[in-house]
């Protein structure tokens, strides 16, 4: 295997058609490596002319070691990680690809002070994190709610859901409440506002800027990777809103959903139900869409709404350096949390 730091247009011609998140893409990408703090890295890894293996990351230098992330931590990325792409169907080939790539990339990386930190969170599609504990770190398992419509009707996937979610969504259906889907030039800064000013109310820093939500949505809607769906009163006031991004596989939910109510009945159930609906009925702005990432399974308070919906509960993993000295590391870079 041959493993080559990779630009941005080399990573764009290597991405595969499937399997990758949202934020895998150049675009996002591109946007991160503007407000991210940090060296953007595009690792690739060929089997000669085909790629195989893809990994980003953000390299943080300062004068008590190195740290390394994927995704940055603090700009609302879920995410991120490595894609494998072994053309073999067999399982012990796949394996040697995932060792061989991370060796290398970890070689490159060359993290070797007790306070040089390594943090990972994988997408849904990378299943095999075991190189990783291998390499003397730490791994564990995180879940996603994913719903998938292919082949199912909306009245299938309505029945799918709890009886009070089914009875919310109609009741918001009795009233005018009018859900619109608009480009992100017209909704995000809304949706923005709506989720900042919610945090604040709970005495909680929001840790995203406007300028990079702006340049992201606005970048990811030139390839129709981003819609927003608002909910507004017959007059055209503003209730709630969600922002979705789209990979080829799948729309997450991203920003919004804060709570409202119009007319005795919350309208948030409706908006992720029309969110659903336009997947179902081929309405997304990415025709090979069929799932829908609700977010949300890891923490408790959010689960029990999410878990309404029917949706399968999903793995992924985060990896992180061990050792007694990362919890120092942390505290050194104040990286984590912002």
């Amino acid at each position: 295997m041959r493993v080559e730091r990779l630009d941005l247009t080399a990573w764009d011609n290597a991405l595969p058609s499937s399997g990758f998140e949202v934020f895998h893409t150049s675009e996002a990408l591109k946007v991160l490596r503007e407000h991210a703090p940090g060296e953007l890295r595009l690792y690739g890894g060929f089997k000669g002319e085909q790629a195989i293996a893809l990994l980003p990351l953000v390299v943080r230098r300062r004068s008590v070691g190195t740290a390394v992330f994927s995704p940055p931590p603090s700009m609302g990325v879920p995410r991120l990680g490595p894609i494998m792409m072994s053309p073999s169907p067999k399982r012990r080939k796949r394996e040697r690809v995932n060792r061989e790539f991370t060796k290398e990339v970890l070689d490159d990386l060359d993290l070797d002070t007790s306070l040089s930190l390594f943090r990972m969170v994988c997408g849904t599609d990378y299943p095999d994190p075991r190189p990783y504990s291998w390499n003397e770190m730490r791994v564990n398992p995180y879940f996603t709610y994913v719903l998938e419509t292919e082949g199912t009707s909306t009245d299938d996937l309505l029945s799918s859901f709890s009886k009070s979610l089914r009875r919310e969504i109609r009741d918001a259906e009795d009233t005018d409440v009018v859900i619109e889907a608009v480009p992100a030039s017209e909704g995000a800064k809304l949706v923005y506002e709506d989720a900042k000013s919610r945090y604040e109310e709970q005495g909680e820093k929001y840790q995203l800027s406007w300028p990079y939500v702006r340049d992201l949505t606005n970048a990811l809607s030139e390839t129709d990777r981003c819609r927003v769906y608002l909910a507004r009163t017959p007059d055209g006031e503003y209730l709630s809103g969600i922002t979705a991004l789209y990979s080829n596989d799948m729309a997450y939910f991203w920003q919004g959903g804060t709570i409202s109510e119009y007319d005795g009945t919350t309208v948030n159930s409706l908006i992720h139900w029309r969110i659903i609906q336009d997947i179902a009925e081929g309405d997304a702005p990415i025709d090979s869409v069929t799932a829908y990432d609700l977010m949300g399974a890891n923490t408790e308070r959010l689960c029990r709404y999410k878990a309404k919906f029917g949706a399968e509960l999903v793995p992924y993993y985060t990896v992180e350096s061990s050792g007694a000295s990362m919890e120092m590391a942390k505290k050194a870079y104040s990286l984590i949390n912002g």
